[in-house]
């Protein structure tokens, strides 16, 4: 056995064993790309950097093994800078979005990709459940809101975008929400202040996470101008009405006609854990409740809403007059992380934002590659403005063009890239390469501008005897990762498709199928 200190922790291992699975056995994880548990291993991202304590140099842990005495930092600022440029340098080349321009633009971030995939199905239930993690009023807006979602559309760049706010209106109208959870009660209660977009949905995503809610709004009835301002052409009170009920229906406590004077407002400091602002424009009725203004309304940190007043958080119209509810229902829904750290005595941020790659407009060539996974169709327009019928819901649906990817959630240069704060555009030197898209098989797709060259595709298939597999195709800066001999995708993943997809770092290969 080999003795040897990480961290100035003695570990004894054996002989042979490198020092990354070293660290492992420690349960110290050192940040890797090409690294592969069941294949012989060579350098490539450099990312799994470490430091020899004895000179101060930097070297791979992948590749070098133990030796008697070794001395071993795993983490330090000069690693983590080294680490950092690593990613920097594999994202200047790297070409897809993490994110799709949709989902960036959208003011509550939803995941509208995912949605219309569920719908293109004929599954309107699970779509539903997509929306209402970002959206808590989804018919509503699906009917009023001016979708600047569909501005950012890539389809846009082939004819016409995608009909969005048609697809949400229609999974509003037709899905059937999921039973209210049993939720675990924190013992925490909050108070909202306006029953308007934004105080519903801070109410509805507050109360899903075990909070207490008490919604309380000068008028009888919960909508605030969603209620008095719309037609019943545009927004029909029943729309609304069963909208506000599904919210309710999760605990949140009502008591409308409830004047909120500044008195009040003290007295409700002293009752609830939190409140949330959302009583719209302010006036001076409110006298902003003593909390610090500017011209356009209360103060608050842009990330987690938090005002000059530790415990009252606030949104929507009372930061700025807007028109746009949805920005307001965002809002809500964002709230609601930053009130749960507060009242957890975490930091507060707010709602987590991940690294996101972004590539930015298709240009032409690229249009038939993203049409690959799509159906080129013209944009279905309903008539009469009655929305969409379920047959034309989903043949709108399949107009989608999948810009998001695939790995979203288990992609490790997504991960790392946060982690160590990257910046995707520090080495890029050259007009960005042009996306291309491999789908002549039947479980997984390949996108080459996304590859790495982390080489487990490579390893993996000749490690199982894959007949032609993956190779290295090129030399030098050219080199690409492919199958040999202009074979196509199928012939080169034969056995070993869903093994390479699992274990590719990126979604450079990725599962078709969710």
């Amino acid at each position: 056995m080999i003795k040897l200190k990480i961290n100035n922790k003695v570990v004894a291992v054996e002989d042979g064993t490198s020092v990354m699975k070293a660290a492992q056995q420690m349960g110290i994880d050192i940040p890797n790309m090409c690294w592969n548990d069941e294949l012989e291993h060579f350098t490539s991202c450099m990312l799994c950097m470490v430091k020899d304590k004895k000179n101060g140099k930097l070297y791979p842990s992948c590749s070098v093994k133990v030796t008697e005495g070794m001395e071993v930092i795993t983490d330090d600022d000069e690693i983590a800078e080294s680490r950092k440029t690593a990613l920097e340098l594999l994202l200047s080349e790297h070409v897809g979005d993490c994110e799709a321009p949709c989902q960036v633009a959208c003011p509550a971030h939803m995941d509208i990709p995912k949605m219309n995939r569920f719908i293109a199905a004929g599954k309107f239930d699970e779509a539903l459940a997509v929306v209402k993690k970002d959206i808590a009023l989804p018919a509503v807006l699906g009917r009023i809101c001016p979708a600047p979602c569909e501005g950012a559309c890539h389809r846009k760049t082939v004819d016409e975008p995608v009909s969005i706010c048609l697809l949400k209106q229609i999974v509003g109208d037709k899905g059937n929400p999921a039973p209210v959870p049993e939720l675990e009660q924190t013992g925490k209660k909050v108070a909202v202040i306006g029953a308007g977009p934004a105080g519903l949905a801070a109410a509805y995503y507050l109360q899903l996470k075990g909070i207490q809610v008490t919604l309380f709004d000068k008028n009888e009835k919960a909508g605030g101008l969603l209620r008095t301002s719309l037609s019943a052409e545009v927004l029909p009170l029943e729309v609304l009405d069963r909208e506000i009920a599904e919210i309710i229906k999760t605990g949140v406590i009502f008591k409308g006609g409830t004047a909120i004077t500044l008195n009040v407002f003290e007295e409700m400091k002293a009752e609830f854990d939190a409140l949330v602002v959302a009583t719209g424009v302010i006036s001076g009725e409110t006298e902003n409740f003593g909390l610090q203004a500017g011209p356009k309304g209360i103060v608050a940190d842009k990330n987690s809403y938090q005002t000059s007043d530790e415990k009252v958080f606030a949104i929507g119209n009372v930061l700025r007059s807007s028109r746009l509810a949805v920005r307001s229902v965002g809002q809500g829904k964002e709230v609601a992380f930053a009130v749960q750290q507060f009242l957890k005595k975490h930091a507060v941020k707010g709602e987590p934002r991940l690294f996101n790659s972004r590539f930015g407009r298709l240009v032409k060539n690229e249009l038939a590659e993203y049409l690959k996974e799509s159906v080129d169709a013209k944009r279905i327009w309903p008539e009469g403005g009655t929305g969409f019928s379920n047959e034309q819901a989903v043949a709108e649906a399949k107009r989608c063009l999948h810009c998001d990817c695939r790995a979203i959630d288990n992609c490790k240069l997504r991960n790392y890239s946060e982690a160590y704060n990257a910046d995707q555009k520090r080495y890029k030197t050259s007009e960005r390469r042009t996306i291309t898209k491999q789908i002549n098989h039947g479980a997984v797709v390949y996108e080459p501008q996304k590859c790495i060259k982390c080489g487990i595709c490579v390893r993996l298939t000749g490690k199982y005897r894959e007949k032609f597999g993956f190779t290295f195709i090129g030399r030098g800066f050219d080199v690409e990762i492919g199958v040999p001999f202009n074979e196509a995708l199928k012939n080169g993943l034969t056995e070993t498709a869903v093994k390479v997809a699992n274990a590719c770092p990126t979604g450079a290969i990725s599962l078709k199928k969710e």
